[in-house]
């Protein structure tokens, strides 16, 4: 260092820590060009993108972080220890420790660890500063130590979020997005997800040593200027050039997005940062539709939706009148944990990791080609329990005020159906407990077993085959009551860690691999049924069985329709006769069919309709969080924010091989039909609906 001064020492560590991100994003790319999970066919100005705008991201990302070596410059100071300064800032972080340690806070509300760590933070500061202010011999190795301290912690994020960002891609095939904004929130669940899938006691240790030894290179020649302390006006100057720095950073951020709008999908997330997506994503966490999305007229997408839906009014409400009796079937839906169709030897695995719900599919009426919702499990669950399209942003099931909504429990509930929500986690996750409740359902979570019911569980719950247990338990003591019952199921093991009980299936319970997660999945699926077929309700009960969403949604495209193929099947021997149905047909239609082999009449809200109905209208809806598709008539279209509209020719090819070709001009029908969809979600959610009219 030129000078033993504090700017030069700012600029000196801001300057090797920015450089260090840069570095460290360089490599990460490459890492990503190479993992399972990226398809590589790009352009040569598909790979400029990726390089040269991924390192000016990173560089605007870097510049930005410095925030806090910039905040720790500022408050070098003698004059916050003085009279009666000292003594009111330690006061106040001592009460501010004790409102956030013994009351309820902004922290409690927004949930996870955050009202720990908070008191965790304020805690430190006030032991900290507490012993500053009272010994002040031990202000200037604290400012030494403080710096060491920080650069480490900056060097252990930078290091730490690469190798978060390398998981987090091949679990998903993108960036940090919505997803982990959601487990930003569930911090208890997906920090104990990670500590049991990844050996993190070595990975740590070895992040740890290495974060030290970077550290060590990049502060060993600072100099002796921990004594002198900057002026006002040395901050005042670096105050300035810090925050045009940061300003700059900020704009061309925004701006680069302007280049993410490549046809492949990987180019995009390649070349953007992730800490830039988390924060976008975190900051888009509810799209307004009629702000991002291309529209028609209200009036004209109303009348639109009538047409389509032979329905009445802007909630889309229609009578379904059948020339049967109702049929009051007990009624169990299953939905079962990432369990893609690729996985079933019916659509082409060889590794026979599903051999039960094969054998099961046989017996039952089968759709060979349902398509998911979207690829998170609210996803799916919004998909079969409201049966209306996803919407752009949160799901509807993480939204506040989402009670007392048209439901397929409600339909069942006003038929004199007991209505319950089995998991087998604890049901706050993901809100569900929220929404399920709201909704009229009867929960049974985890917090409902006794030590006794649980023989295996991770921390996503307990084993599958201990839910089924307990299901089994609950619908003995529903069907003894004299009145017809419906049990929502939803399984946890087929999800990472895929850890299971041993000695039940072929593959050993410590592989931790997805094969054996499916297989298990398989397994306790195949007890549930047989122990079912023992009681006494069996015969009069029909059974849903399909998949919240498919193992992995990355593709190429912004929908790779292939990773939204779920199974689903109705199964009732005796009542519902075997076979199959090869059209396509979306996720939100599954129950309503169901509604149709039971006779059901009914005034109904869903935008799923009956399968078997001779005027039904082949399509699926799909989506991620932003992205919104409508698949009809071997037409995919995408509606995207900026009220962007793509269509694709969609090329089914042998097994779950699906091209999407560009449309050179667009079939205005089918993106009409996808904005109508989508669109008119926002005027159905303004309606409650506190009793079916029958």
């Amino acid at each position: 260092m030129r000078k033993n001064s504090v700017k030069d020492l700012f600029i000196a560590t801001c300057g090797k820590l920015i450089g260090l991100s840069v570095l460290v994003g360089f490599v990460l790319r490459i890492v990503l060009l190479f993992n399972d999970q990226t398809e590589v066919a790009f352009p040569l100005v598909g790979w400029l993108e990726i390089f040269f705008l991924g390192i000016a991201n990173d560089l605007c990302v870097g510049i930005i972080a410095c925030f806090f070596i910039w905040l720790n410059l500022i408050f070098w100071s003698e004059g916050k220890y003085g009279k009666p300064w000292g003594y009111l800032i330690w006061g106040a972080l001592v009460l501010g420790f004790c409102y956030v340690k013994f009351f309820n806070t902004i922290f409690n509300e927004y949930g996870g660890g955050a009202s720990k760590i908070a008191a965790g933070f304020l805690g430190f500061k006030v032991i900290s500063f507490g012993l500053r202010l009272f010994m002040p011999v031990l202000r200037k190795p604290w400012r030494k130590i403080e710096y060491y301290l920080l650069v480490f912690i900056y060097v252990t994020a930078i290091l730490l979020n690469a190798v978060s960002e390398y998981y987090f891609w091949n679990e998903f095939g993108v960036r940090y997005n919505f997803i982990a904004v959601d487990y930003l929130i569930y911090t208890t669940e997906v920090i104990g997800n990670i500590f049991e899938s990844y050996p993190m006691l070595p990975l740590m240790t070895a992040l740890f040593v290495v974060s030290a030894l970077v550290t060590w290179v990049l502060t060993r020649k600072t100099g002796k200027v921990f004594g002198a302390l900057p002026c006002f006006f040395t901050k005042l100057k670096v105050t300035v050039v810090y925050g045009v720095s940061v300003l700059f950073g900020i704009g061309l951020l925004n701006f680069n997005t302007v280049f993410q709008t490549s046809d492949n999908v990987y180019v995009n997330e390649l070349q953007s940062n992730g800490i830039f997506r988390f924060y976008a994503a975190f900051m888009n966490n509810e799209l307004d539709y009629h702000k991002f999305y291309q529209t028609l007229p209200a009036d004209e997408a109303v009348a639109m939706m009538n047409r389509f839906y032979r329905s009445d009014g802007r909630c889309n409400t229609y009578r379904i009148k059948d020339s049967l009796p109702e049929i009051h079937k007990n009624v169990v839906l299953i939905t079962v944990e990432s369990l893609s169709a690729s996985y079933l030897s019916r659509y082409g695995n060889t590794d026979g990791i599903t051999p039960y719900i094969d054998k099961l599919m046989e017996e039952s009426l089968v759709f060979n080609k349902v398509y998911a919702a979207g690829n998170r499990t609210v996803r799916g669950l919004e998909a079969v329990t409201l049966c209306i399209p996803p919407s752009p942003g949160q799901s509807i099931i993480k939204r506040p005020d989402n009670a007392n909504l048209f439901s397929t429990g409600l339909v069942l509930k006003e038929r004199g159906y007991s209505v319950q929500y089995f998991y087998g986690g604890n049901s706050y996750f993901d809100n569900m407990e929220t929404f399920f409740s709201g909704n009229d359902y009867e929960i049974v979570d985890k917090k409902s077993f006794t030590p006794e019911e649980i023989t295996f569980s991770n921390i996503w719950g307990v084993c599958d085959e201990d839910m089924y247990r307990k299901a089994l338990s609950v619908l003995g003591q529903d069907a003894a009551l004299g009145k017809p019952f419906f049990a929502h199921i939803m399984t946890v093991s087929n999800h990472r860690p895929f850890t299971y009980p041993g000695g039940k299936i072929d593959i050993p319970e410590n592989s931790k691999s997805r094969k054996g997660g499916v297989k298990y999945t398989d397994y306790a699926l195949g007890r549930f049924i047989e122990e079912a077929k023992k009681q006494p309700w069996f015969e009069n009960t029909v059974f849903v069985i399909t998949a919240d969403h498919c193992a992995s949604s990355a593709g190429k495209t912004e929908i790779p329709l292939e990773k939204y193929h779920i199974p689903a099947m109705i199964y009732a021997p005796g009542f519902i006769q075997p076979g199959e149905i090869n059209t396509l047909v979306s996720q939100i239609d599954l129950m309503p069919t169901l509604f149709g082999l039971l006779h059901f009449s009914y005034e109904s809200r869903f935008y799923g309709q009956n399968i078997l109905d001779p005027d039904y209208v082949s399509r699926a809806l799909v989506a991620t969080y932003q992205s919104l598709g409508y698949w009809e008539d071997g037409i995919l279209t995408i509606l995207s924010p900026v009220k962007r509209a793509e269509q694709f020719r969609v090329i089914e090819g042998a097994g779950e091989d699906i091209e999407l070709e560009p449309l050179e001009q667009k079939d205005t029908e089918k993106l009409n039909r996808a904005i109508m969809n989508y669109q008119t979600i926002g005027g159905w959610m303004k309606v409650k609906t506190y009793r079916a009219r029958l």
